[in-house]
């Protein structure tokens, strides 16, 4: 069991990756002997999180990447054959939204959501399939979400966007299995990050939020990150296509 989780050797890169569920991942890849390249709009703080990737003996490479432009995705994936001449897995993570009642909305606030969540994703696949075409082989996870599946008020436009995710995930991995790509998804609920720290403090919001999950709390990063290594591990290779909605029960109800 402990082979199907070692990544050693392998190159894992992993967008959004400077901080909360993306900083997870990097660490619990690395942990696991994987190679890492940390992407998001901030090189700074990608570079702090790449130093804990070589404090495990791991090589680590930050890249500064917009993932609403195409040009930085380009960037991200020619400075990763650059490094290490390969990529064996792209995990999805950089997201953009924007809390407000949809009347409100404006142009800018919607491109912005769409450009990160739904062009620099698709971008991003693209970018990676064609080095994993020539490998023959390579594992994509993208991240939606719950809001893909069930609605929720004042954020219209991710929640459309993390549906979209779901349904490029299934269409990527049809057209890709032929090449030994596997294309998966996970759908978080509410998890506890920097981004709702604060909201986290109003006890009277907690313990809305709660409530409308079965297990009566909230997801930690972690949970996302180990069902990312179930799907980047050998374990998962006859999986393609698929949405792992990891909840706490909130779609069951």
């Amino acid at each position: 069991m402990e082979q199907l989780y070692d990544f050693s050797g392998k190159v894992v890169v992993v967008t959004g990756g400077s901080r909360g569920i993306g900083a997870e991942m990097v660490r619990d890849f690395a942990s696991r002997g994987a190679d890492i390249v940390i992407s998001s709009r901030n090189k700074a703080s990608c570079e702090k999180v790449a130093h804990e990737v070589r404090d495990l003996g791991r090589k680590a490479l930050s890249v500064a990447c917009d993932v609403g432009k195409l040009a930085d995705i380009q960037n991200l994936f020619k400075k990763t054959m650059d490094e290490f001449g390969r990529v064996d897995l792209l995990v999805n993570n950089a997201g953009a939204n924007v809390t407000k009642p949809a009347l409100d909305v404006n142009e800018e606030e919607w491109d912005l959501i769409n450009n990160v969540n739904i062009k620099g994703l698709f971008f991003s696949c693209q970018e990676a399939a064609k080095i994993m075409v020539k490998q023959n082989q390579g594992k994509i996870i993208n991240i939606s979400s719950v809001g893909g599946v069930k609605p929720y008020k004042r954020i219209a436009p991710y929640t459309a966007t993390k549906a979209a995710v779901i349904h490029m995930t299934r269409s990527l991995a049809a057209e890709w299995a032929r090449y030994n790509i596997h294309v998966n998804s996970i759908a978080p609920g509410l998890i506890a990050t920097e981004i709702n720290k604060k909201e986290r403090e109003n006890k009277e919001w907690l313990e809305k939020a709660t409530k409308a999950i079965p297990f009566r709390r909230l997801g930690e990063p972690k949970d996302i990150s180990q069902t990312a290594l179930y799907l980047a591990s050998g374990a998962a290779d006859y999986i393609t296509g698929q949405t792992f909605y990891i909840d706490g029960g909130t779609l069951s109800e």
